[in-house]
């Protein structure tokens, strides 16, 4: 069964990953598929399907899922190892902790740099509990709310910053598994533009 996302956290994952070929076999592939029956279906030599294929699977992005005999040879079937990949921020950027810290919490880049080393954390943990066979707990609240005007974001973030100190204090316990509460809110794109509340 194919994990729902997968981080690429290395270069050479991205760099295989992002070729226009291998994404339409990546995508291809969430179906199991051979290396005749994609060459058919994307009308390409079946050499050069192969030879990408093999790049994927190096690279652990695809992997064989059965082998069946036809017309004398032994046909593999191979599937994308996930549904879809992410690319890990510091792949691109470097990593910048320090700019996360000392930015305004009412700035974009701050919430963007926080996005993104959350994507890496939890990544990076998820695919290590994958390996050791157990479930990474998480949990996620997601909401949508109308702000009259752009004060009533800041009187609402002040107001969730003392509920949730409030909270963390009840449940804090010394010695017990840490867990990080991100908290964040951006203008839903709705019709694929960004809307500023209303002035």
């Amino acid at each position: 069964m194919n994990t729902a996302v997968t981080l690429l956290d290395n270069a050479d994952s991205v760099r295989l990953a992002l070729s226009p070929i291998r994404r339409r076999l990546l995508a291809l592939l969430r179906e199991p598929g051979s290396a005749a029956s994609l060459a058919a279906t994307m009308d390409m030599p079946r050499q050069k399907i192969g030879y990408h294929l093999r790049e994927l699977e190096a690279a652990g992005l695809i992997r064989e899922v059965e082998t069946r005999r036809r017309r004398g040879f032994t046909e593999r079937l191979l599937a994308a190892t996930s549904d879809a990949y992410v690319i890990d921020p510091d792949v691109l950027s470097g990593p910048s902790p320090e700019a996360v810290q000392t930015q305004d919490r009412y700035a974009a880049d701050h919430l963007v740099r926080t996005a993104a080393e959350m994507v890496r954390e939890v990544g990076r943990m998820r695919g290590a509990a994958r390996a050791e066979g157990r479930r990474l707990l998480t949990f996620t609240l997601d909401a949508e709310i109308a702000f009259a005007a752009p004060g009533d974001i800041e009187r609402f973030a002040d107001r969730l910053a003392e509920a949730l100190a409030g909270l963390a204090e009840e449940f804090h316990t010394d010695g017990g598994r840490p867990y990080r509460l991100v908290a964040a809110a951006h203008p839903a794109s709705g019709s694929g533009r960004a809307k500023s509340p209303p002035q």
